[in-house]
């Protein structure tokens, strides 16, 4: 099973939603947030993942580029 989670950051820490599915959980860091959004999926899916089933985690986020470095001419 694929179970879409929304990944963003608040302005204090990175925070996770399931999408279509009830589960919420922050962190200070990525890091720490991807751990936390195992749990929190693997604990809201317990039954279905002690049957057998798999889980996958499809994270989705969005980020702002500000001031992207020119690319450079190509050299053939």
């Amino acid at each position: 099973m694929v179970v879409k989670v929304d990944v963003y950051n608040d302005g204090e820490q990175w925070c996770a939603r399931g999408i279509g599915a009830d589960f919420f959980t922050c962190a200070q860091s990525l890091d720490e947030l991807m751990v936390e959004v195992k749990d929190a999926a693997a604990c809201h899916f317990h039954d279905q993942l002690q049957a057998g089933q798999t889980l996958n985690l499809l994270i989705l986020t969005e980020t702002e580029v500000h001031d992207a470095a020119p690319v450079a001419a190509d050299r053939r």
